[in-house]
């Protein structure tokens, strides 16, 4: 996949990470502005500090998770430590997991995720690294989009979601959302992702909806014991499907003509 993320990484493991002493405690904040039933997780991650032998047995504590229980309990902002010392090994931050979660239903699994990320090194490429205002804080973009379709005999109505890199103007870039930073940025900063949510959906898989004129409807396709049921030309046969909430419906998202 040629994606900025993969990059990102590509660059990243040619350049070094900068040394530290376990004396610094730097730290920046992450935060998120996301639509609404959109939520992040992060995990922090470290690795030895640039001229350190040192390592970590098992790789243990070499991370640092942040909404982690998202659903009871959720906190837009995290203040996130450039240092760590494990073990008596002096770690650097490497990069931050992100996993952008979305609900769309009162379902425990009524739920779709995407992921992105954060590249921290010494040094990047001036087209990978971001940049800060005035008031220190540094903002990347994105936009997910739900796509949905269609599980199991009763045709239950899932999503899954799709997120993309874009830039400020919200042009598509490639890849999924992730930016890169310098470590020397950092200190005291505040890096920020904005997400989008796409009011228009579409089907997960081409050619097992048909558009129609307020909304698409389920084909047919073999019968409900057809796992993927595709048109295959047939425009005029179609299901019923079940909502998420158990509403038996003929139109998504309108459930009847």
């Amino acid at each position: 996949m040629k994606s900025v993320f993969k990059g990102l990484v590509l660059v990243c493991g040619l350049l070094s990470l900068s040394g530290c002493s376990p004396s610094k405690s730097e730290t920046f904040t992450f935060t998120a502005e996301l639509p609404p039933n959109v939520y992040y997780r992060a995990s922090a991650v470290y690795v030895p500090a640039k001229g350190e032998t040192c390592r970590v047995p098992g790789g243990k504590n070499t991370w640092v998770g942040f909404n982690r229980h998202w659903r009871k309990e959720y906190k837009p902002d995290s203040k996130i430590a450039l240092y760590r010392t494990v073990s008596g090994c002096p770690l650097v931050i490497s990069h931050i997991r992100l996993d952008i979660n979305a609900v769309y239903g009162a379902g425990w699994s009524d739920q779709g995720g995407d992921s992105a990320g954060v590249v921290f090194r010494e040094e990047l490429p001036i087209e990978y690294k971001e940049h800060f205002n005035a008031d220190g804080v540094s903002t990347f973009y994105g936009q997910c989009q739900w796509l949905f379709r269609t599980s199991g005999k009763p045709r239950v109505l899932r999503k899954i979601l799709d997120c993309k890199d874009t830039d400020a103007t919200g042009a598509l870039t490639r890849g999924r959302p992730v930016a890169g930073y310098t470590l020397d940025q950092l200190p005291g900063k505040t890096v920020k992702m904005k997400i989008k949510l796409l009011a228009e959906e579409r089907p997960y898989k081409r050619d097992t909806w048909v558009k129609v004129p307020n909304g698409w409807k389920r084909c047919m396709g073999k019968g409900f014991e057809d796992p993927y049921a595709f048109c295959r030309g047939n425009y005029k046969d179609f299901s019923h499907f079940m909502m998420p909430d158990g509403k038996q419906c003929i139109v998504y998202p309108g459930c009847t003509e």
